[in-house]
């Protein structure tokens, strides 16, 4: 398997024309193929999608959502479970069987939304309670908007409606086909305020005890954004970075030893703002260029602007590549928050706060060869070898437990005809290029499950 090494974002548009997901293939799989894919509507589709939609799922509150799938699992013929972590997190699984014969497979896919749907969570920071970041679906034409509707909703309906087709077309399998949806998918702890149970309720919780509880299988596609297949994913490092300075009051700064620790605190943060893109240099490799950020700042009483405080604190995300440790990365982080320290005259603290490595499949596995040639034989091009990613998913979790994965999803919206940032991103799908992806699924699906055992590298 040859590619370019050229940087691409899986934005490209899934060939959407009527035989394209039955491309390279004959005989009894193209029929089953067909079969299941012809099953696949935009229509019913925009059903599923609104209804994921407007059940409101922030991390830590997935029950209800998780309860809506398994019904409609069931409606689909399954034997579907629900899954409780707690009284208020949740999954939802359900399993076709195959006659033993074959590799298993998971289609899978996270629930939760990072922002709530909910103002007094959500602002002031997101701005505005636009439709978009609410829990209640609108069509406009060929679109499904509302919180979720892309990223993970979109591509859990996705995932329902392939199996959801497979299921109804009555196609025999070798192997065993398991959809699934987790509960706290995304790079989040609990959410103050709201009394969780427990603080591990995102990073992966609910793909972990999934895992643990008997859904474990041979192989897994994990649905989110990027119309790309990948093997490769970053981890997750996050550092809470303090920063010293002196604690004083307005009046007597022209009295006392003066050093505001806010305006250290804004030096040091553009000096790192200003390293990240080095760090990216230095660990872009395979299909990854992990990225960093300073994201919040904490600092000083609410109550009063007259007293600095004596330490601002920042928080930082450091994706790491599959070829990094946490402990490397947070040596390199060090050395040079020390630099800046040195340069500024102060004292600046690293404590980490979280660590997921990042990981890999290999990409010339049979599973992510398979995976690639359906994908060369839909779009009639080469894959290309690399793609910058620095987007962390529960892919680190099915791999960390051994489960050889590929990541392939739907291409952001990028020219709809209404304005679009990164929210409306995450919360709007294209029903068109959701009929197209759901039908690759399917492909991709027989393909594995219709395998057998001595020609599948089953681990």
């Amino acid at each position: 398997m040859t590619a370019p090494s050229v940087p691409v974002f899986g934005n490209a548009s899934i060939p959407a024309d009527g035989d394209a997901h039955l491309r390279g293939l004959d005989g009894a799989l193209r029929e089953r193929v067909r079969a299941a894919a012809d099953l696949v509507t935009a229509g019913r589709l925009a059903e599923l999608v609104r209804g994921l939609v407007d059940v409101p799922s922030p991390t830590g509150d997935e029950r209800p959502v998780a309860e809506h799938l398994v019904e409609r699992l069931t409606d689909a013929g399954l034997a579907a479970e629900l899954m409780p972590l707690d009284d208020r997190q949740a999954n939802a699984w359900a399993r076709l069987p195959g006659d033993g014969t074959g590799p298993s497979l998971m289609l899978y896919a996270p629930t939760d939304t990072v922002t709530t749907g909910d103002p007094a969570e959500d602002l002031p920071w997101i701005g505005a309670m636009r439709p978009d970041l609410l829990a209640r679906a609108e069509v406009r034409d060929d679109y499904v908007i509302g919180l979720g509707a892309s990223n993970p909703k979109g591509h859990a309906a996705c995932v329902l409606a392939a199996v959801e087709a497979i299921a109804a077309a009555g196609i025999p399998l070798r192997g065993d086909l398991v959809a699934a949806f987790g509960a706290g998918g995304m790079p989040t702890n609990a959410r103050p305020g709201v009394d969780n149970p427990r603080l591990t309720t995102g990073q992966g919780a609910g793909c972990s005890f999934l895992l643990e509880q008997g859904a474990h299988t041979d192989y897994a596609v994990i649905a989110k954004p990027g119309w790309t297949v990948a093997w490769d994913e970053v981890g997750l490092t996050w550092f809470e970075i303090i920063v010293h300075g002196t604690h004083t009051y307005t009046g007597s700064r022209h009295r006392l030893p003066y050093r505001n620790t806010v305006r250290l605190a804004a030096e040091v943060i553009c000096r790192l703002e200003d390293w990240f893109p080095t760090y990216t240099a230095r660990h872009t490799d395979g299909q990854v260029a992990p990225q960093g950020m300073v994201a919040t700042v904490h600092g000083g009483w609410t109550r009063t602007a007259s007293f600095t405080p004596e330490n601002v604190r920042l928080m930082v995300d450091l994706r790491i590549s599959p070829r990094s440790t946490p402990s490397e990365v947070r040596r390199e982080l060090t050395a040079e928050v020390t630099r800046i320290a040195a340069e500024l005259g102060t004292t600046i603290d690293v404590r980490p706060v979280l660590a997921v490595p990042g990981g890999t499949t290999d990409a010339d596995s049979w599973f992510v060869r398979r995976a690639v040639d359906a994908w060369q034989a839909v779009t009639g091009r080469e894959h290309p070898r690399t793609d910058n990613g620095s987007g962390a998913t529960d892919a680190a979790i099915l791999r960390s437990r051994g489960i050889p994965t590929v990541r392939i999803g739907m291409p952001k919206i990028t020219d709809a005809p209404f304005p679009v940032d990164f929210a409306m991103g995450m919360n709007a799908v294209d029903l068109r290029e959701a009929v197209a992806f759901t039908r690759f699924l399917i492909r991709f699906a027989l393909e594995v499950a219709s395998s057998d055992l001595d020609t599948a590298e089953v681990h």
